[in-house]
């Protein structure tokens, strides 16, 4: 059987800010998933870039005052530093504002158009009259028209998922001058999605096959069945142009229309790979043995699940009527919340990955990630305590404590060297026989599994060492032969599952490597266990979570509280002032004046269905209504608070949560008679809603 051919890909970040954990489970996952495959000796490569296109790069580096250029050139060192911090190794990382991401896109739009899958139609596009320039979709927010929420994109709701075309959306308003839309004529060009359905469809429901592995789903089920609505109602024309100004590339047979980033974005796996290509020269794998349509590679892209539908149809269409192959499988993923919930800026748990590096160790991350990590597309949950006790239980109080326990009595009583055999050879098979089922873990993404084998072996290892108690066998007379051998055993416990966790803690396993003295260790060392060798004095290989630096870092990530602006506030950004220090301790009196509290009346309210403690109200603020979610269901019931006049911060930004978006925050206080019972800060009547207080 020839050796498996891989190149494996994660989905571009975007050139305008910068890695959150939110991102990085993403790319953790693809890294661990390209790290085992390497491991097992195979011609696996991962390649990335960053996504540099579009409108909101353009806008950002005008608000900076630099050219589009040297914004995406410094975030691109900054995504790079990240990256590496947290082990994310990439065969080549590249851009798609490149040379070889231009040819590429000018190629399968070339050969999309010579094929007759180019359409151009005259269609109204949402202009904004103030700056003169035609809108993105997400460049135009308003009230979704099937269950409107506020603050929503113009083409799609992140409340209840409904997609649309901007202008439905109620009270359309663009996001760069505050102001209403217009529709002007355009004439735009679409690829006919329809020409490629028969292939597309194959793709969603289909398998690959993959040597010594088996039928692999190229597409995961909850994908494919979503999908299915899209097939159903027949596959529509694919817009892939936009009116200058853009950042881009200029489509070459259209003069001030540029390119879809999403057209070329993708590309941009391509064009990262052409790249390695090119760098290495005689050493090349061969840009056509993994791109050509005859190509025998596998090709495997990890995506979140908000980007599926581009990946598994856009993508692959624009691969088809290019000449090139389609992708073995899309792998996609949920999202990552942080103790339950959404991360928040204002809790502190939208943490960016500078911050959380500047704090703490990133293979405690990559290891909590492995733990949580499966094949579907379940959100994910960071839990803050689970996460530093299972760090500390798991790599700590299990993984090295083994060693910790071992290497000692093998530096004091025989100079560090190892024995020749081992002491429970049976017991050591157990651990190496385990490799398949492991190794099948890691192949069908299933990480979770795979650490709770692995750390099952560890108990093992823990248990073996208690009912040797070498401790005690090193004050017995005759005894230092025995000692040794015991300790040799858990030494190459320990390494095996080191070889084990590679993949995942490569930082940990490379300290490992050191300490045991053989170099780089491979899967096929399970084989072969390390005996009469000498090894380093042992050193600490990872300290514990302090739960102190898990609070500073949730401490350092709030952001400063933020007024929202009102329409018509004269702020064409539509950023609004920042009042200056507002942290989590309280505000400052310079701050507190910029507080918009005003009087709402309480029209209706709800319990949350799966919130315990949170309602829902429908709350009067003079002739404008907002809905507030609010965690007092504890202290009140819905029906208690039907027309009660309360105080409502009424200018901050709507803040998206599971249950819905709340669009401002009750007042409340602890009511120190009561035992600190939250009570609501109300006020007496007259006083109309909407009214301010000073």
């Amino acid at each position: 059987m020839s050796p498996r051919k891989i190149l494996v890909t994660s989905a571009l970040p975007y050139a305008n800010g910068p890695i959150h954990l939110g991102h990085l489970v993403e790319y953790v996952q693809t890294d661990i998933w390209a790290r085992y495959h390497k491991l097992r000796g195979r011609q696996c490569y991962h390649v990335c870039a960053d996504d540099a296109h579009g409108t909101p790069i353009m806008l950002k580096a005008e608000q900076e005052g630099i050219p589009p250029e040297a914004l995406i050139e410094r975030v691109y060192a900054e995504h790079r530093a990240d990256f590496t911090a947290f082990g994310v190794e990439f065969d080549n990382y590249h851009s798609t504002h490149s040379e070889e991401n231009r040819y590429y896109s000018e190629l399968i739009y070339d050969r999309l158009r010579k094929g007759g899958h180019i359409v151009s139609r005259t269609i109204p596009r949402p202009f904004d009259p103030v700056k003169g320039m035609f809108l993105p979709d997400r460049y135009i927010r308003g009230e979704c028209p099937r269950c409107r929420a506020p603050e929503q994109y113009g083409d799609s709701c992140e409340v209840c998922g409904a997609t649309y075309t901007p202008m439905e959306l109620g009270n359309p308003v663009s996001v760069v001058s505050n102001s209403a839309p217009v529709l002007r004529d355009s004439e735009q060009l679409f690829v006919r999605l329809g020409d490629f359905s028969e292939a597309l469809r194959e793709l969603v429901q289909g398998v690959s096959w993959v040597p010594g592995v088996g039928e692999v789903r190229r597409v995961q089920p909850e994908i494919a069945n979503k999908l299915g609505e899209w097939f159903s109602e027949g596959l529509q024309d694919w817009d892939i142009s936009r009116n200058a100004p853009y950042f881009g590339f200029e489509i070459p047979d259209a003069p001030g229309k540029y390119f879809y980033v999403w057209l070329d974005a993708p590309i941009g796996y391509m064009a990262s790979f052409r790249n390695l290509c090119d760098r290495l020269g005689e050493e090349s794998p061969g840009f056509d043995a993994f791109w050509s349509a005859e190509s025998e590679a596998e090709l495997y892209h990890f995506v979140g699940k908000d980007i599926a539908y581009f990946h598994t149809l856009f993508w692959p269409a624009e691969l088809r009527g290019g000449g090139f192959r389609m992708p073995s499988a899309v792998f996609c993923h949920g999202f990552l919340t942080v103790d339950g919930e959404r991360m928040s800026k204002s809790r502190g748990t939208f943490i960016e990955a500078r911050k959380y590096r500047a704090h703490l160790d990133p293979e405690y991350l990559r290891y909590y990630f492995a733990c949580k990590i499966g094949a579907g597309i379940e959100d994910m949950d960071l839990n803050l305590d689970d996460f530093v006790s299972r760090v500390n239980a798991d790599l700590v109080g299990k993984l090295v404590n083994i060693t910790s326990r071992s290497a000692g009595f093998i530096q004091k009583g025989h100079g560090g060297r190892l024995a020749r055999s081992l002491e429970d050879p049976a017991l050591y098979d157990r651990y190496r026989d385990l490799a398949p089922v492991i190794a099948g873990h890691y192949e069908g993404r299933e990480f979770g599994r795979a650490m709770r084998e692995i750390m099952a072996l560890a108990d093992l290892a823990n248990q073996y060492i208690d009912g040797k108690k070498p401790w005690i066998l090193a004050r017995e007379a005759g005894q230092e032969w025995t000692v040794q051998a015991v300790c040799t055993m858990g030494i190459n416990l320990f390494r095996a599952l080191t070889i084990y966790l590679k993949p995942v803690v490569p930082a940990l396993a490379a300290r490992a490597e050191r300490f045991l003295g053989q170099g780089a260790l491979g899967w096929e060392d399970l084989d072969r266990p390390l005996l009469g060798r000498q090894i380093a004095p042992f050193e600490a290989l990872l300290r514990r979570v302090e739960r102190s630096k898990v609070a500073a870092l949730v401490e350092a990530s709030k952001e400063t509280l933020a007024p929202r602006p009102r329409p018509g506030s004269g702020d064409p950004e539509g950023r609004g002032p920042t009042p200056p220090s507002v942290q989590a301790g309280g505000l400052s009196l310079e701050a507190f004046e910029q507080v918009d509290l005003r009087v709402g009346r309480v029209l209706s309210a709800e319990p949350v269905e799966g919130a315990d403690r949170l309602l829902r109200l429908n709350v009067d603020l003079g002739g404008e209504r907002r809905t507030i979610i609010s965690g007092i269901r504890e202290a009140y019931t819905a029906e208690s608070l039907i027309g009660r006049d309360v105080v409502v911060v009424a200018n901050l930004e709507p803040r998206k949560m599971r249950f819905g978006i709340s669009e401002g925050m009750l007042l409340t206080a602890e009511d120190p008679v009561e035992g600190g019972r939250i009570r609501l800060l109300e006020v007496e009547r007259p006083i109309s809603p909407g009214a301010k207080i000073r």
